[in-house]
């Protein structure tokens, strides 16, 4: 049996039963808060409790979660089940359940230490990324809302400053970013569309153009930021952490009947994406951005692409006690990129972003996001971890008949093969890493080779279409 959350938007198998027996317990009615101590700034909820209540309710008594998870759709179970947006100190058997991929059994309540309300102060800066890799490493330290977009193939960057200010300041800023809206479901069939005929023709230039103007756009837009909460009319926005660190606007957007819908709604052909998203050691970070500036140069419109979905989000992470938490302070990268409908076809500059991923992944032991990525992200990633053994020796102690695990946990823990799945076209999919061409689209001009500049890797590199 497996554990949902109300949303349960994580990519990979993590809540799908295995068989026809196999059962979902449902957090979607376990979506109280129990308590708040305003004295002791300490609010119990229940673990179906969406990050959006947590922050409205905790606003109501004069209190506030410091941390920027960004999405209200997130509900505070999930964040725990998959460590998402950073983990915290923890002692004894909860340095497993922090984060424990639901295999450990059914969070039901959580206690929170929460802090007085506060307010912030951000300003969007941005540059030419030619010393990103160099200000990357300090960035995060010097301001303590940090974060960076980055646009490779634009050789740009937005850094983004954002510190506490004193509450005395006197504004009321908002944060609605325009990805999280309820967008008309007819503009995101155009949207969908015209990126997959552009796919179809190989239309890389369209790829860019539209990926700049969309940047553009969110940019002078200040990525949804506004001063008072209808208009931006320009930098610093001050307002309340409740107010600036995170948005959801489609969560709460009116019942339509589909007219609108949140950007990735499966019920609209809307957008259909991959996410890759791992986390690289501080002390490792300056050369993987180097290496993909490198590939930037070498094959200058391979991450047009990228812009369509706002570009490369970067995120600082500190280091955790988690069993298989952060084991040291990190930058998150957020990647999201055009999936093909056809799990047979590939993408316009499949290898580069299959070389990026690898690269993260084996050559600087990049830890995978465990609500994200494709099968490839998970192969031995378990064994990154110093205490994946105590991990695994905590959940035989706590589920010693594996109730709550399912074959995906099982593999994903070693504990199970077929994480790979060799088949024609796997790698396309990230099933696999290509060894033969037939893993890539042989058919279509795809074959298996060595990377650009990580001769390790493997990727379906366009060689020439095929004669038909």
């Amino acid at each position: 049996m497996r554990v949902a959350t109300r949303y349960s938007h994580s990519i990979p198998k993590l809540v799908c039963p295995d068989g026809e027996d196999g059962l979902i317990i449902s957090t979607d009615n376990l979506n109280h808060v129990i308590e708040i101590d305003k004295e002791k700034m300490l609010m119990t909820l229940e673990s179906g409790v969406t990050l959006s209540q947590l922050i409205d309710e905790a606003a109501k008594s004069g209190l506030a979660l410091p941390y920027t998870p960004y999405w209200w759709g997130l509900t505070i179970g999930g964040l725990l089940g998959t460590g998402a947006h950073g983990n915290g100190e923890f002692d004894g058997g909860m340095k497993a359940a922090k984060v424990s991929l639901g295999v450990l059994g059914v969070i039901s309540q959580i206690t929170l230490q929460l802090q007085p309300m506060f307010k912030r102060s951000v300003t969007l800066v941005t540059k030419n990324d030619t010393d990103l890799s160099d200000q990357v490493t300090v960035f995060g330290r010097q301001h303590e809302f940090a974060d960076i977009t980055w646009y490779p193939s634009q050789k740009k960057v937005v850094y983004r400053v954002d510190d506490r200010v004193s509450s005395n300041e006197s504004a009321n800023g908002l944060w609605d970013h325009p990805g999280f809206r309820a967008t008309p479901s007819l503009a995101l069939i155009i949207l969908r569309s015209t990126e997959e005929d552009q796919e179809k023709r190989g239309d890389i230039a369209g790829k860019c153009r539209d990926g700049k103007l969309t940047s553009d756009i969110l940019i002078k837009s200040a990525f949804g930021l506004t001063n008072d909460g209808v208009v931006f009319k320009g930098y610093p926005v001050v307002g309340y952490q409740n107010r600036l660190q995170a948005s959801g606007g489609c969560l709460k957007g009116l019942k339509d009947g589909e007219i609108t819908a949140c950007p990735w709604d499966p019920r609209v052909k809307g957008l259909f994406f991959h996410q890759t998203t791992f986390s690289i050691a501080l002390s490792k970070v300056k050369d993987f951005i180097q290496d993909i500036q490198k590939l930037a140069i070498i094959a200058p419109q391979s991450l047009c692409g990228l812009d369509l979905y706002n570009g490369i989000l970067m995120r600082y992470v500190t280091g955790s006690n988690a069993y298989i938490g952060k084991q040291e302070d990190s930058v998150d990268f957020d990647i999201t990129y055009y999936r093909s409908e056809d799990p047979k076809t590939p993408r316009l500059y499949e290898d580069v972003l299959e070389e990026i991923e690898q690269i993260a992944l084996f050559k600087y032991n990049g830890l995978p996001h465990w609500g994200k990525n494709r099968n490839v992200a998970f192969v031995g990633a378990i064994k990154k971890y110093e205490k994946g053994r105590e991990f695994l020796k905590v959940k035989e102690k706590y589920d010693p008949l594996g109730l709550f695990s399912n074959e995906w946990t099982d593999q994903v823990l070693g504990l199970k093969g077929g994480l790979t799945i060799v088949k024609e076209g796997c790698a396309l999919e990230g099933l696999c890493l290509c060894s033969e061409d037939i893993h890539c689209a042989p058919q279509k001009g795809y074959l298996c080779r060595p990377g650009k500049i990580f001769k390790d890797a493997r990727v379906c590199t366009f060689v020439q279409a095929m004669n038909r």
